[in-house]
């Protein structure tokens, strides 16, 4: 028995390791929080800058099989704490939150930085003790932590450890993926870390990149059918960048695609540029006399097309294509763009692959290292962007204070 609380270390200041402190702190716990950034949440506060998706308010079966492959080991994680759940938590910090148009959740203020003071407050009210600075090195021959910090090299004994460390995108703001080699040497098995919700190389011309690159191609319906001959459609928008497309219409499909292209070596999408109309109705436009209008002023006349979709029709189909009234239409109705490669893990949202969820018990715990648990984005499942990744990350950090709890209750 304890004669005082235990103390349990918690490795990564990110979304998960903070609500494992969190759970840890409301169930009597001491905790330690270690981060080798100099604060806490840099990739939360990097993720809300455009507007904080927290979550989102669809039924929960979709919601559950947005995470594809590992949903079954996810759902139990968002049935203990989801969508409802973290709704709530936000608002007992003093932030309220709203649905948007999509079924989003955001803050009211749409900002992560307000609700991460008001969070890192009520830790430190609640006794958090937090450790930045702190690079984990791995585990001494005794089973200590091992970390550099700025007074040098130290070792810290613990009664349970978590390790939140992300994945391995956005290197600059935490997530390096440093653990990996280490955990391999443990022989805690884990899949490689590849990119999630991430852009494709495509490869355009310099003339198409220098006029359009950083330009959005909106209200666009996406298809392509993946490597197990299933069919997917959504409609959104995309961005076109320097080397290829990115965006929430092509994150949605990230992992699909990355699969694809992993085993054939490319992925054909193709996009219906002009959703709102059908085929017939485009062709008959473009089969219009035109006069003495130019094609490209006759497109944007009959149909509104012009900018960056009438330039990506230019930069994809042949030129004889632009004289057949039936292979044009097809073309505005089905462009094909041919994906050759995702862009670096670096550059990605998030990452795919982690810690196996077979090296580790129904309470997240390794099960050839007791006393150690794993959370977040170090996990191997993935999800894409609109709410569902930031929930995951939150719901694995929950269980796993909850699951030390009870290990050490036990």
């Amino acid at each position: 028995m304890h004669s005082t609380p235990p103390l349990i270390a918690v490795v990564g200041g990110g979304p998960a390791g903070l609500m494992a402190a969190e759970t840890l702190l409301r169930g009597g716990a001491r905790v330690s929080l270690y981060d080798a950034m100099p604060s806490v949440g840099r990739k939360f506060l990097m993720a809300g800058k455009g507007g904080l998706n927290l979550t989102h308010t669809e039924p929960l079966p979709a919601f559950l099989s947005r995470y594809g492959m590992r949903e079954e080991w996810v759902a139990p994680l968002l049935k203990r704490f989801g969508p409802q759940e973290l709704r709530a938590w936000a608002h007992g910090l003093g932030v309220d939150t709203f649905e948007g148009t999509s079924g989003r959740v955001f803050p009211t203020g749409m900002k992560a930085a307000p609700l991460l003071r008001a969070w890192v407050q009520r830790l430190r009210a609640a006794g958090i003790r937090f450790h930045m600075r702190h690079r984990w090195l791995g585990w001494t021959a005794d089973g200590a932590l091992h970390f550099s910090s700025p007074e040098g090299e130290q070792t810290v004994h613990a009664d349970a450890v978590i390790m939140a460390l992300g994945g391995g995108s956005w290197k600059r703001l935490g997530s390096d993926g440093a653990w990996v080699p280490v955990f391999a040497e443990m022989g805690i098995p884990a899949a490689p870390l590849k990119p999630s919700n991430c852009g494709f190389d495509i490869g355009w011309s310099d003339h198409f990149r220098s006029r359009f690159a950083g330009q959005h191609v909106k209200t666009a319906t996406l298809r392509f059918t993946d490597a197990d001959g299933t069919e997917h459609t959504r409609r959104g928008e995309l961005m076109v960048s320097e080397t290829g497309i990115e965006g929430g219409l092509i994150y949605a499909f990230s992992a699909a695609l990355r699969d694809l292209i992993d085993q054939t070596g490319s992925a054909t999408i193709r996009l219906d540029l002009l959703p709102d109309r059908d085929l017939a109705y485009v062709e008959t436009e473009i089969a219009r006399p035109r006069g003495s209008r130019s094609l490209s002023s006759h497109l944007q006349s009959r149909l509104n097309l012009r900018g960056v979709k009438a330039s990506l029709l230019r930069e994809t189909i042949p030129p004889e294509d632009f004289a057949n009234p039936a292979r044009l239409a097809n073309a505005i109705k089905s462009l094909p763009l041919h994906l050759i490669a995702p862009r670096p893990l670096d550059e990605a949202i998030s990452s795919a692959g982690g810690v196996l969820f077979e090296a580790l018990d129904e309470r997240l715990m390794v099960t050839s290292k007791p006393g150690v648990f794993c959370a977040g984005e170090m996990l191997d499942w993935e999800a894409p962007t609109g709410g569902y990744l930031l929930t995951g990350c939150f719901a694995t950090g929950y269980h796993v204070g909850q699951g030390v709890l009870e290990w050490l209750g036990n």
